[in-house]
Parts: structure tokens; C-alpha cells; sequence
């Protein structure tokens, strides 16, 4: 009785709104799942940050903190063009890029393979996620030690460190979109009598692709968070360096245009892989 009630609830509502939106009414944009479009959450996003900087800026005009340990992002935005145009700020970036760039494709190389592996094979889950999903509850830098006396104080301390802040969790999450293929096709492809690596090759890999695009999308977010931790310790170049020589001269102007330096290049590597995502799977937005 009550689920013959609340189907036929359902029912009426879903009708009401298709009615609804035949007579043209206009629906409030807080609806559920309502889309805004690209100029709408480009409006939203300016407002966004209009709102955050003004506050900050009138922190600063009220003089509500200590302007030397909260300058105004006014300060902010002088001490980035001075990085910039007198203290070789571009050299760090370039090669905090490539510090994160090489690891994360390492880190890739490693983990997709395997969690395509993992995730296809039940006995290769076993046998590997035994070591994989306890190694992600260990944090990163507490292998800094390790590493310093492994590798020295070079760019391969700092590179192998980024690879273990993500490899651990792309190998779990590509063995999670592996898992999410529909067995269907599948079994489909076996009953035709396409072989184990026609499967993979021809099957799961295509089907999971966007899927391993968008994991790798999110997770580089969490490589760039590791990027001051391996940059602070015993290193002359790159964006964290430049932060720890200006803590010395408690110039925090310079560390907040740092911070904000990251965040942006994190903003725009995100951006450039949901272009590639929306143009390689052109049919996933149809």
C-alpha cells in the first residue's frame, strides 16, 4: 500500500513539473540539478572572488590585522610583479612545473597499468591491493627523512616524494573506474571470442578512458598540495624555496603571492585537462 502511495506521488510530481515547464514558467535557478550554463558559473565565479578580495581588502583598510603579517592583496599583487620583473620568479615556476609534471607521469606510468590490472583481474586485486591500500594512510613527507638519505638533496628527492604523495591513490581510484566498465560488455566481447588482452585493450581501456582522464584530473590537485612540502627542504629553486627565503626576511607579501601563484597553476592545469576530456570524449556531452 505505501509503495503503491509514494509511486503514484512521484508520478503526480513528475507530471506537475513536466506540465510546468510546458507552459513555459520560469523555474528558480535553486532548483535541484538546475543548470546554470558557461556564462552563469562564469558570473558566479568572478562574484566569488570580487567578494573575497573586497573583504580582504577592507580587512586591511580597517586595519583589523597586522599589515606586515596580513598585507592587502594590493601588496600581494606589487610583490608578485616584483618576483616577477627583479627576483627570477619565472625560473622557480618553470621548474616547480617540472617537478610536478615529470612526477605525476611517473606516477601515472605506475598506477594505470596496475589498476587496469587490479581491476580486471580478481587474484591481481588480492595479491596487490594488500600492499597498495595501506600504503595510501601514510603520509608523504614523513618519508622525507628516507628519501634525503636514499637520493640526496636533488631534484630526485623532490620527484620521487611527489610520486608518493599520489601514485598509491591512482592505483585504487584506476582500479575503481576499471571496475565501473559494465560487465556486460564484457561478457559480450568473451561470447564473440575476443581473448583477455582484446578485452583490455579494445574493451575496458576505451570504456574507462574517461574516467582514468578525470581521476588523473583530480588527483594532480593533490599532487600540487605536496609541491611546497618537497620544495621547502634543502632546495635553491622553485616556487616553495622562494617562499622559505622570503620567511627569512618575513616578507609575507611574497609568501601569499607564492601561495596564490600555486593556486593558479593548479586552476589552469585543471582547466587544460577538462578541455582535453570534453574534446577527446566529445560523445559523453551529446
Amino acid at each position: 500500500m505505501k509503495s503503491t502511495t509514494c509511486s503514484a506521488l512521484i508520478t503526480s510530481v513528475g507530471e506537475a513539473f513536466e506540465k510546468k515547464e510546458k507552459s513555459g514558467t520560469r523555474r528558480s535557478i535553486f532548483e535541484f540539478r538546475h543548470r546554470i550554463g558557461f556564462r552563469g558559473r562564469l558570473g558566479l565565479g568572478v562574484a566569488a572572488w570580487l567578494v573575497f578580495l573586497g573583504v580582504w581588502q577592507m580587512v586591511s583598510v580597517l586595519g583589523l590585522a597586522d599589515p606586515t603579517l596580513f598585507p592587502s592583496p594590493v601588496k600581494v599583487f606589487e610583490a608578485w610583479i616584483t618576483l616577477f620583473a627583479e627576483k627570477e620568479f619565472a625560473a622557480d615556476v618553470l621548474q616547480s612545473l617540472k617537478r610536478i609534471f615529470v612526477s605525476f607521469g611517473i606516477a601515472v606510468a605506475i598506477a594505470l597499468p596496475l589498476g587496469i590490472f587490479m581491476g580486471a583481474f580478481s587474484p591481481v586485486e588480492g595479491f596487490l591491493n594488500a600492499l597498495a591500500s595501506p600504503f595510501r594512510y601514510l603520509p608523504a613527507p614523513s618519508f622525507v627523512p628516507l628519501l634525503l638519505m636514499w637520493l640526496g638533496t636533488g631534484d630526485s628527492q623532490k620527484i620521487a616524494l611527489l610520486v608518493l604523495g599520489v601514485v598509491f591513490f591512482l592505483i585504487t581510484l584506476f582500479m575503481d573506474n576499471t571496475k565501473s566498465v559494465p560487465v556486460e560488455l564484457v561478457e559480450c566481447s568473451r561470447t564473440l571470442g575476443a581473448g583477455k588482452m582484446t578485452v583490455l585493450r579494445r574493451i575496458l581501456l576505451p570504456a574507462a578512458m574517461p574516467l582514468y582522464l578525470d581521476t588523473a584530473r583530480q588527483m594532480l590537485a593533490v599532487s600540487w598540495t605536496y609541491l611546497v612540502i618537497a620544495e621547502i627542504v634543502a632546495a635553491t629553486d622553485g616556487i616553495g624555496a622562494m617562499m622559505m627565503r622570503a620567511k627569512r626576511f618575513v616578507q609575507v607579501d611574497s609568501i601569499m603571492a607564492g601561495i596564490l601563484t600555486i593556486g593558479l597553476l593548479g586552476l589552469i592545469s585543471d582547466l587544460v585537462i577538462r578541455l582535453i576530456h570534453k574534446k577527446a570524449f566529445k560523445y559523453l556531452n551529446e
